[in-house]
């Protein structure tokens, strides 16, 4: 089920504190099969997501190959600091100037904006981010993945597991992107139909939106200062 070395694409997956870690850890899993994946950060020392879980760098931002065939980031509480990091916005845009690939989950698409790489491009994020895209000059599309040129934009935290299967049959074929979806068994059969606003209900998605209310204003205002559109 997995490519030979040789032929593994070069996948770089940048982490910071407070990333959501199954923003992260739903496409490695898809896709650690069959590319060379990359955890990368200012150094190796070990970073803090949002569980608590201490995940450790495999590279560097310095010693991170300079063309990666997939360039990837992640959302999550740490998100509005991660924006503010001249260093961290720095490297996003110049690794995805050179990428094949340029993606995020969930409102990891807010980084891609605030790198200033999706403007003119169509792209989604966690719903309750998704009408600030627009900001970024981006093109808010409400699907679970969105795919606009090299551009590969995935939903909220498990739509990661669905963004790994796309990217990997776009990589390697559908053939390996199934054989891989059946050895991890990924077959979901949620127990409850509340997975977005319209299913959830105006109540429950009033009492979710209550408790981001705050990360959203602090991303809309950064997003106007820094004036991408």
């Amino acid at each position: 089920m997995s490519e030979p070395k040789r032929n593994r694409p070069e996948i770089g997956m940048l982490l910071f504190p407070g990333l959501n870690f199954l923003d992260l850890i739903g496409p490695h899993t898809v896709l650690a099969h069959s590319a060379n994946v990359h955890l990368i950060w200012k150094n190796f020392d070990l970073l803090t997501v949002d569980l608590g879980i201490a995940v450790k760098p495999t590279t560097s931002m310095e010693n991170c190959p300079k063309d990666l065939d997939v360039l990837f980031v992640g959302g999550g509480p740490g998100l509005t600091d991660a924006m503010q990091d001249r260093a961290f916005l720095d490297f996003l845009a110049d690794r995805g100037g050179r990428a094949k690939y340029v993606t995020s989950v969930c409102s990891g698409s807010m980084l891609l904006g605030a790198a200033g790489l999706l403007r003119g491009y169509k792209a989604t994020s966690h719903w309750a981010f998704r009408d600030l895209l627009p900001l970024f000059g981006a093109v808010p599309v409400h699907q679970r993945v969105v795919i606009d040129r090299n551009r590969i934009t995935g939903g909220g935290v498990t739509a990661g597991i669905d963004f790994g299967f796309t990217l990997l049959s776009i990589l390697f074929g559908e053939n390996l992107a199934k054989a891989i979806q059946l050895a991890n068994e990924y077959d979901p059969h949620p127990p409850f139909d509340a997975g977005t606003p319209e299913k959830a209900g105006p109540q429950i998605t009033q009492a979710v939106l209550a408790q981001m209310g705050p990360r959203l204003e602090k991303v809309r205002e950064l997003a106007r200062k820094m004036n991408i559109q």
